[in-house]
């Protein structure tokens, strides 16, 4: 009776068999108990398939069913013990007819689930993991039911339009490795097995590719060879290692290869050493032309780094070294990131990963171009225990950048790396130069630990050709002072020199790249001023000044940037320049752009763009300077009042030379010069003595210009505020009477100082000029500066009110003379015009004792013999 004639009884038969098959239970106990068992763990799994339960319950509840009746089923003793238990032929028929369906039942069972889903074909892989568990269990039958059922499978697939079967990759790893079992029988089946798995893979391959096209034909999704192939191909398969991973490479999708790998990776820490070298070879083969259909590439890093932790042996290590080569070779971004990822500093395990990265030489200059990404990156704090795992993450936390510049210690000097460290010389040399910025500052804050950035440069100068730089540098002690933080702009000033002292062959390169980094901007503030002192080096070294426009423009954009450093430096450069300033191109723009540095809110930039504008403006022509002259002095004016002591004082000096300069065109700056009259006059009464030295020096200047009689005062050591405001007020009315309510107007703005010395100033100068020029206010005028002097009436200050009052009473008497009749206030004006009468002192405020023995009473009596 065949085996396929008992799948057919019928119900009834069945029964008759069992009844028996009972009266043997004395001698075939355990084929009965795992007969009964199959049949009720099979209806079990038939109910459930006709149920509506969660699929992932489904599935999982019907795996340990079957998992019972695995065990069950292949626990039974061997065929020719059972035949054993008979007596005679017939009881050895009924109980080999009783062995086989048993087996046949387990079979029948797998086909009911695969038949109605293919995802379930996952049992299989479990089946080969319990196979795989326990040698007792009948390896050689279960490899021919694995068999058939991949064989039923990959018939029913034809007829799919979509194939959902997961597991190809890992149950494809364990089929490859019994593809190579010692025993003849399961290496046949095994093959078998894997042949029609890849023809299932292959339909996937195609469904996957034909997804949205339509065919006229059910089943025309997927091709299957020939039955002759059928034959010709598992034998192929058998113990040819080479062809099984060529096949299984070709054919399962990424996700499915990337199973596949990850699955014989896991092999290789198997207690059995022979697994675990059938592993490594397949592993190795596979990925020798299909690494590049992985996906999970770092996970499989990480594993590695794990594995060779342990206590994998040489050969083994030597296996996963390769692969990690051969991950390089075609996803070299994701093996580096991941090898970043690990505490700093490497231990000699990572440092054996980065030398097996580094052997693929075909993908180097993308691994430098990935270390040059992660070297963009600032360094953090250290992690409180260097043990705990980080995630890549370019921000102020990470100690990437410290672990890729230990890399570049191993990966440089590797002979084929030469060609791609040669065409990424400029960005490994600046961005190692940033790095040793960061790590000086990094070294401050953490434990003292091997200065990675400064050794990788000395390997990026040795393996470029460029020793002579590096002992010549060392010759200066500079690679010992990089580690100071305060040494660091030195060094770099010394690293450029030094290579252009050699002249280095990189220049040209070096340069177009800091250019283009200069015009794209960096990342960062601190990034510019490395920037910026290494492109002043060189260009100071293999050009005259005045550079060339395209570098000059950066350095003009650079006067105004955030930082005020890289202000200063430009600046100071600019400032170098002042003997060629009449060769360059743009020069009003580059001026324009050092007055805009007025602006800034740091004092050091401000006193900089001071310097370097006087500087410059000395050795300019005169045409030029005369274009820009009065934008140059309206801009000294904002300065005159700065809060700093040392900016005041240049900013009226700087005025004051100026107009020295420009006595030429001083009908083009009288606007100006009355426009910067006001703080002149003020801050004689500053507290900080060179900014009342600067004063008198510029307002010798302009009474010179101006024609004025008021030198002489200015040359008095104790000269008065008052004789000085006074004579100056007396001399406005005479030849500029004009500009005598433009000056109220900025004197007002005064009153409201926080300075006590220019409250009181102000009170002075704004009484004089409205004395002398009150005729020329109208009523709205002296209302608002009546209110503006009521405010000071209330100043905590008794001199300042004492003061205010008599400006009060100034401004109440013009008031008062408004009120009268139109044709008397007419006279009035005309009278004012052509009789124009000094004032007398009104204030008192610390004037000489004898007024007539000082050069202002002599002055006076003899001009003016009536005083008011």
């Amino acid at each position: 009776m065949s085996s396929r004639s008992i799948k057919a009884t019928s119900s009834l038969q069945i029964l008759q068999s069992s009844v028996k098959w009972h009266r043997m239970a004395q001698t075939a106990a355990s084929l009965w108990d795992a007969y009964s068992g199959l049949l009720s763990n099979q209806a079990m799994i038939l109910a459930m398939n006709s149920s509506f339960v969660d699929p992932l319950l489904q599935y999982e509840t019907q795996l340990k069913i079957v998992e019972l009746s695995f065990k069950m089923a292949f626990a039974i003793p061997s065929l020719d013990k059972v035949k054993e238990i008979g007596k005679n032929e017939d009881d050895q028929e009924d109980l080999e007819n009783l062995y086989r369906t048993i087996l046949n039942i387990f079979e029948d069972t797998l086909l009911i689930l695969v038949s109605k889903d293919l995802y379930k074909l996952q049992i299989l892989k479990e089946m080969a993991v319990w196979m795989s568990e326990d040698n007792l269990y009948m390896q050689e039958r279960a490899m021919v039911i694995i068999s058939r059922v991949l064989s039923f499978a990959s018939r029913k697939v034809k007829g799919y339009t979509s194939a959902d079967v997961p597991c190809l990759g890992v149950l494809a790893a364990e089929l490859s490795l019994l593809c190579s079992h010692a025993d003849p029988s399961i290496t046949q089946q095994a093959s078998l097995g894997m042949y029609h798995l890849l023809c299932i893979a292959k339909c996937q391959n195609d469904i996957a590719k034909n997804k949205s096209t339509k065919y006229d034909k059910p089943g025309s999704h997927c091709f299957l060879p020939s039955p002759s192939d059928i034959e010709f191909l598992p034998k192929i398969l058998q113990r040819d290692k080479s062809k099984i991973a060529q096949s299984v490479g070709q054919t399962l999708l990424p996700c499915l290869l990337t199973d596949f790998v990850w699955s014989l990776l896991m092999k290789l820490s198997a207690p059995d050493q022979t697994t675990a070298f059938e592993a490594a070879t397949i592993l190795k083969l596979t990925l020798e032309y299909y690494a590049h259909k992985v996906t999970m590439v770092s996970k499989i890093v990480d594993v590695i780094y794990k594995q060779l932790c342990g206590n994998a042996s040489p050969i083994l290590k030597q296996v996963m070294l390769r692969v990690i080569t051969l991950l390089t070779r075609t996803s070299p971004k994701k093996v580096i990131f991941q090898l970043m990822d690990y505490p700093v500093p490497a231990d000699n395990t990572l440092m054996l990963m980065w030398q097996a990265a580094g052997a693929e030489s075909s993908v180097a200059p993308l691994v430098l171009k990935t270390i040059l990404l992660i070297l963009k990156g600032k360094p953090g704090t250290m992690e409180e225990r260097i043990t705990e795992r980080r995630h890549f993450s370019l921000d102020t936390t990470n100690m990437m950048p410290v672990a890729a510049s230990q890399a570049l210690c191993t990966l440089l000097p590797i002979g084929s790396y030469k060609k791609a460290v040669a065409q990424f010389f400029p960005q490994l040399l600046m961005a190692l130069m940033l790095q040793l910025y960061y790590t000086s500052n990094l070294r401050l804050m953490t434990e003292d630990r091997t200065f990675y950035a400064r050794d990788a440069l000395r390997a990026l100068l040795n393996c470029s050709g460029l020793q002579q730089v590096d002992i010549a540098l060392k010759r200066k002690n500079c690679w010992n002072q990089f580690s100071q933080a305060l040494f660091h702009h030195h060094g770099v000033y010394l690293v450029a020199k030094t290579l252009s002292d050699y002249n280095f062959p990189q220049f040209p390169d070096t340069l177009h790249y800091l250019y283009k980094l200069s015009v794209e901007g960096p990342r960062r503030s601190e990034d510019n001023v490395i920037t910026i002192i290494f492109l002043t080096e060189l260009l100071n070294n293999f050009f005259k000044d005045p550079f060339p426009e395209e570098f000059l423009v950066l350095f003009r954009n650079w006067v105004n940037d955030s930082d005020p450093a890289v202000s200063k430096l430009s600046l100071q450069k600019i400032a170098s320049m002042a003997p060629v300033i009449n060769e360059i191109e743009n020069v009003c723009s580059l001026l324009i752009a050092i007055l805009d540095a007025f602006l800034s809110q740091d004092k050091t930039v401000v006193i900089r763009a001071l310097m370097t504008l006087r500087r410059l403006l000395g050795k300019l022509d005169k045409v030029t300077y005369s274009s820009l002259c009065t934008r140059i002095a309206c801009s000294y004016c904002p300065l005159m009042d700065h809060s700093n002591g040392g900016i005041r004082s240049m900013a009226i000096r700087h005025f004051g030379e100026l107009l020295r300069d420009m006595n030429q065109y001083t009908w083009m700056l009288n606007d100006v010069v009355f426009g910067g009259l006001v703080p002149l006059m003020l801050f004689l009464e500053d507290t900080e003595a060179r900014v009342v030295k600067a004063c008198k020096y510029t307002l010798e200047i302009c009474a010179s210009e101006l024609k004025w009689p008021t030198s002489y005062l200015l040359k008095d050591e104790h000269c008065s505020f008052e004789l000085v405001v006074l004579n100056i007020c007396n001399n406005l009315l005479i030849s500029h009477q004009k500009y005598i309510i433009d000056l109220i107007s900025d004197t007002l703005g005064f009153l409201r100082s926080s300075r006590t010395y220019l409250r009181r100033g102000s009170v002075i100068l704004i009484g004089y000029l409205a004395k002398l020029g009150g005729h020329l206010l109208l009523r709205d005028e002296i209302q608002v500066m009546l209110e503006a002097i009521d405010r000071v009436l209330r100043d905590e200050d008794p001199v300042i009110r004492e003061f205010a009052e008599i400006t009060n009473k100034i401004f109440m008497e013009i008031a008062h003379r408004l009120t009268s009749s139109n044709i008397k206030q007419s006279f009035q004006r005309l009278f004012n015009l052509i009789y124009i009468k000094k004032l007398k002192p009104l204030y008192n405020y610390n004037l000489p004792k004898d007024l007539t023995g000082s050069p202002m009473g002599i002055k006076e009596t003899k001009n003016d013999k009536a005083l008011q």
